[in-house]
């Protein structure tokens, strides 16, 4: 588990005044830099090397500082020396690096000051050795403690999910297919977020493939079991002699591991696929919007529109924005000042349930969490605007909304199965805020709670039955609110199934057969209103594909409907 940024500031504090008198690039640089990553709590000998070899444009043999192959290039300098100077020499190098070697960032150094390049976002700081406590947040990327705002067409999701595909088309070439390949790339896809977001230690996933495994590929697979068993076995049940590459991976649990799935078989060209993958920033990920990508890259006549198969984030706030949110905003807003009814409305908040019956890969539920998680950090900071009364407790005390009230149905599996993995991804991002505002580590591991996704047809499911009721709970209990984008199916194209899910949800009612197929999603989401629960549930699935006459042959058979 990466270091607190609580931790990460007093050490750095420790390492200014220890190495405020040095001047000497050639005397002091490499125990500098040793110094500097300890810091973070890293050890510079694991992730990094000095004075690599690389060959410039001019042919001429060129001595690299320090370079984390992927993350960091460091050049240091004595004392006053030009920092310019030194970040052209910095850039020289480039041309004798791989692809995968290139890095994200550069720092330039001569002791005194600190001039560090985010070519990811094309941006520059400096500060001073004495600052260095008060710039720790920018070298977040090494330990995986990095927010990012997420746009709705980021490249490195659709690149992402192009890479995973290509890894898919050549699983399923040599046989592995269905279950076990559509389980074992979502449980790719965790290792992967996880190597780059402070689950797992910074890199510790790519460096496992990279040095433990035959460029042939051929340990890969049988390697991958290793680890995949090792994440779902607690620290008290492994071996004492554990090989320390395997001993350092944590306990994942969330039944993500459980299942003993048959071996894969890799090839060279499949391990250099992962790897690339591997290459790839994962904490800039967005999980609402990654899933549907990753399914689409799953579908070869999809795939030729990736990115065009899911709901945006923007129609997904239509939606639930003045469903609930916006009510509970302003309820925040409204009583602010007033500690009883804060604290109230953050213990409401977090007992709220949500379903999503055509949840495909999740877009609905994570915007939806994400965005009650932010109200919940909101209402926190509200209550304790310094945070010490909460860094005096188990940050659990005050983080009470978890993915445990969220609820899915999806007719596929794959989908499904990323869906509860996501939900999973959208959760650690939020918990990193919570990290980044407290300046303590806030990790949810081992994994103890997980949506509820349902893997099945939402029309023949009964939707009560996916709450499982707490012992402290009421018997009886309920949906807030249901939302989501349902199949939209026009009754010439629908098949033999879905017509008979339509009888069976009508119940044989007279006009049926001109309805569109999501109106069956309303009828079941009306029979919950029906029950007593009615005027306690609130319904809004998103229609922006609802035809005019669709809507009023609709509304006329479901008051029909409900006058019966």
């Amino acid at each position: 588990m990466p270091l607190s940024w609580n931790e990460i500031r007093s050490r750095a504090i420790k390492f200014s005044k220890e190495w405020e008198h040095t001047s000497s690039e050639d005397a002091e640089a490499k125990s500098f830099l040793d110094g500097f990553f300890d810091v973070f709590g890293i050890s510079r000998r694991r992730v990094a090397t000095f004075e690599q070899r690389v060959s410039k444009l001019n042919q001429a043999d060129g001595f690299i500082d320090m370079l984390w192959k992927g993350q960091i290039l460091v050049e240091m300098k004595s004392r006053g020396k030009n920092l310019d100077k030194a970040y052209k020499q910095a850039t020289d190098y480039f041309p004798g690096l791989k692809e995968d070697e290139l890095p994200r960032c550069i720092l330039i150094c001569d002791f005194e000051k600190f001039r560090l390049f985010d070519l990811d976002e094309n941006t520059q700081v400096e500060f001073s050795l004495k600052d260095l406590h008060k710039h720790i947040r920018h070298f977040g990327f090494l330990i995986g403690m990095q927010l990012k705002t997420f746009a709705e067409q980021d490249p490195v999701n659709i690149k992402a999910a192009e890479k995973m595909g290509k890894l898919h088309d050549q699983l399923e070439a040599i046989g592995y297919s269905g279950h076990a390949l559509e389980l074992y790339l979502v449980r790719l896809v965790f290792c992967l977020f996880a190597d780059d977001t402070g689950i797992f230690e910074k890199d510790s996933f790519h460096d496992y493939i990279k040095n433990r495994t035959n460029e042939d590929g051929s340990n890969l697979a049988s390697s991958l079991s290793e680890l995949f068993y090792i994440l779902n076995t607690s620290e008290d049940k492994r071996l004492k002699n554990l090989d320390e590459d395997l001993a350092h991976f944590p306990y994942v649990n969330g039944k993500l591991f459980a299942e003993t799935l048959a071996p894969a078989a890799f090839d060279s060209g499949m391990r250099k696929a992962l790897l690339e993958c591997c290459i790839l920033n994962w904490s800039q990920i967005s999980p609402a919007i990654f899933g549907s990508l990753f399914q689409s890259v799953m579908n070869p006549q999809e795939r030729r529109n990736l990115g065009a198969h899911y709901t945006s984030e923007k129609n997904i706030l239509k939606v639930i924005k003045p469903l609930f949110l916006d009510d509970l905003q302003e309820r925040f807003e409204k009583y602010k000042s007033n500690r009883k009814e804060l604290v109230k409305l953050h213990e409401e908040i977090s007992l709220l349930r949500f379903l999503d019956p055509a949840c495909g890969c999740g877009n609905f539920l994570i915007v939806a969490y994400r965005e009650l998680r932010l109200l919940e950090l909101q209402i926190i900071t509200q209550l304790f605007p310094k945070g010490q009364a909460v860094l005096k407790h188990d940050l659990d005390v005050f983080v009470k909304v978890n993915v445990d009230r969220f609820y899915g149905i999806e007719y596929e599996e794959f989908p499904a199965q990323i869906a509860q993995v996501a939900m999973w991804l959208i959760d650690h991002q939020m918990n990193t805020l919570v990290s980044e505002t407290f300046g303590e580590n806030y990790i949810r591991l081992p994994l103890q709670k997980s949506a509820t996704i349902a893997h099945g047809n939402a029309l023949r499911i009964d939707w009560q039955s996916l709450i499982d009721p707490l012992p402290w709970e009421k018997k009886e209990q309920k949906f807030d609110f249901i939302f989501g984008n349902p199949p939209f199916v026009g009754k010439k194209e629908q098949n033999t199934v879905q017509k008979e899910d339509m009888d069976l949800v009508f119940s044989d009612a007279k006009g049926v057969g001109v309805l569109d197929y999501v109106t069956a999603w309303y009828i079941k989401a009306a029979n919950i209103t029906k029950s007593e629960y009615k005027d306690e549930v609130c319904i809004c699935f998103n229609k922006f594909n609802f035809s005019k006459e669709n809507k009023l042959e609709f509304y006329g058979i479901i008051i029909q409907y409900l006058q019966d």
